[in-house]
């Protein structure tokens, strides 16, 4: 249900003087017609109160009940029905009070017709307004339950989208440290170190959407410190941070899906050493982020897709920006760019 229309601090200011210069002027025009000026003050007066009551009867029902298209019969009747009801009812409660004989109710009875048309016009102006603006109320609401609807289904895709990055990469992780106990127990001590420290940054950030750059890049050290664990020396990073000091802020954890799809491409089918770069700048409203990693071309790994890293960085951005070009990924000779844009909140 919408809020009423006469909750409205403003509709009942101009309700109110409206009301008391329509029986003001009623009662001039009347005097203006040799009427004295007590029997002008009371028709105008019980006439204009009546039918603001009725006006406001229109107004309650139009809050419970709005006809719906094509069944604008309704109000044309229930108009109709409120000036006949008012034209009876005034007519008898002005006789009880007014006793000036027959020649007040002759003019009361010349003027029926003018009396009429003018109450008919004002209820129908009524019913009009209070018709727009609780057809308007209820859009807004709808819109309203839409937008949290959505906000709500955005949220919870936003969280699944971010648990299901956690367990595949805590299952490599595991395998890692599993054949590190028996070979390099030290190492692997190590690694569980790192993952619990990583985990627990982790469980932290699902708290907040959005975090610095600098803290994010942090988070990611400690993801990149366990798999050089994995790999040993054939993995090498560089991060270059120029944003470091604008208060950049971006998504948590978008950035390991990224660094772990350039290791997977760099590292998996390729025996040699391999260095992932990782480069943040600031351009204009958004912070850029390029992550770039060599591949073998003969493997074909490349031409197969993103893979669900890429997929769920793209979706995620799409639901915070609704933009489909904030993930850009491209392949010169054998180097992999991927180039993520993401828009400042000001």
């Amino acid at each position: 249900m919408s809020s009423s229309l006469l909750k409205t601090t403003r509709f009942r200011i101009i309700f109110g003087i409206s009301w008391f210069s329509l029986a003001e002027v009623q009662a001039i025009v009347l005097n203006h017609y040799g009427l004295s000026w007590r029997t002008a003050l009371y028709d105008s007066g019980i006439s204009y109160a009546l039918l603001a009551a009725f006006a406001f009867l229109i107004t309650i029902t139009f809050q419970y009940y709005i006809p719906q298209k094509n069944k604008y019969s309704y109000i044309i009747g229930l108009v109709f029905v409120l000036s006949a009801l008012w034209l009876v009812i005034s007519r008898s409660l002005i006789m009880l009070v007014v006793n000036e004989g027959g020649d007040y109710a002759t003019f009361y009875s010349q003027s029926l017709i003018i009396r009429g048309a003018f109450g008919l016009l004002i209820l129908a102006c009524m019913a009009l307004i209070s018709v727009l603006w609780y057809t308007i109320k209820d859009q807004q609401e709808i819109e309203k339950r839409k937008t949290e609807a959505e906000a709500l289904t955005r949220e919870a895709e936003l969280y699944k989208l971010r648990q299901q990055l956690q367990p595949h990469f805590l299952f490599n992780s595991l395998n890692s440290i599993n054949a590190l106990i028996t070979v390099r127990p030290q190492q692997a001590r190590t690694m569980i170190q790192q993952l619990s420290d990583f985990l627990r940054g982790t469980l932290k950030k699902e708290e907040h959407q959005w975090v610095s750059l600098e803290e994010e890049l942090q988070h990611l050290q400690l993801y990149l410190e366990i798999e050089k664990v994995r790999f040993g020396h054939r993995l090498s990073t560089v991060i270059e941070n120029e944003a470091g000091d604008s208060n950049a802020e971006i998504p948590a954890m978008l950035l390991q899906p990224v660094v772990e799809n350039a290791i997977k491409f760099g590292l998996y089918d390729t025996t040699g050493d391999i260095t992932i770069s990782i480069h943040t700048w600031q351009e204009d409203s958004n912070l850029v982020v390029r992550v770039t990693n060599p591949f073998d071309p003969e493997t074909g790994l490349q031409k197969k897709g993103t893979g669900f890293g890429l997929s769920s960085v793209q979706r995620r951005l799409y639901l915070l920006f609704a933009r489909n070009d904030l993930v850009q990924t491209t392949v010169l000779e054998q180097t992999f760019t991927t180039t993520l844009k993401i828009p400042q909140r000001k």
